[in-house]
């Protein structure tokens, strides 16, 4: 089996998005990549929960690192603590499979910073998963989410709910997907290099903040939005 064009076979998933601040536009251009808090900032990335978001200097580039959302002990595998489970977190860069499910996290954090400009990065899902295969892992939930009702949960959070792209398909737990649709992030741990190979198209509306060279990428939020419907 064709792991890869199972995945993206359909034409909603032919593409993966990466939500970021518009502030952090330039910082990627200049690097050609997307890379993890715990390459940013490793003092920041060893499991203390980050309470606010948080500016850092990346070999001389201004980065914004977001907060982490509280996660109660409740919504806890018992045998993995809130510090290894945002440890593991650090360690990826994150992905969402489709455009709706980023566009939640745009609206979630539009409603929670409404004078902040985000932007969205749409990528070219084969390429960007044959390329990376062997260190992309898949989960079938928003990983990095504070569940209102934790007690509700059909599962519990830990490193185990990431599967490896490789194992797609062959495993039998409930907490990881067995399917295309049930694929809710895509993880890679470690740096996304080259980032342009993969650039489909830059979504942001302050242009001022998109680096010269993916003006002619760049399409409004309200584009994206106006595509999902």
């Amino acid at each position: 089996m064709d792991i890869v064009a199972d995945i993206t076979k359909s034409p909603l998933r032919r593409s993966l998005y990466h939500f970021t601040r518009a502030s952090n536009l330039q910082a990627i251009a200049h690097f050609d990549a997307l890379y993890p808090p715990s390459v940013i900032a490793p003092q920041l990335s060893e499991g203390m929960r980050r309470r606010e978001k948080h500016t850092t200097l990346f070999n001389e580039q201004a980065v914004v690192l977001n907060a982490h959302l509280r996660i109660t002990g409740e919504a806890m595998d018992p045998n993995t603590s809130p510090e290894q489970f945002r440890t593991c977190l650090d360690r990826h860069v994150f992905l969402w499979p489709t455009k709706r499910d980023c566009l939640a996290m745009l609206g979630m954090y539009s409603r929670r910073e409404p004078d902040e400009s985000f932007a969205i990065l749409q990528l070219d899902a084969a390429a960007l998963l044959t390329d990376h295969f062997d260190i992309i892992a898949l989960s079938k939930y928003d990983s990095g989410s504070s569940p209102r009702y934790p007690h509700r949960m059909s599962y519990r959070k830990s490193c185990e709910m990431f599967l490896p792209l490789n194992r797609f398909r062959q495993s039998t737990a409930t907490f990881v997907p067995g399917k295309p649709s049930e694929i809710k992030e895509i993880l890679v741990k470690g740096p996304l290099i080259p980032l342009s190979k993969y650039l489909q198209t830059v979504y942001c509306t302050a242009e001022s903040l998109v680096p010269q060279q993916w003006r002619a990428l760049t399409e409004t939020l309200a584009e994206l939005r106006e595509d999902n419907k």
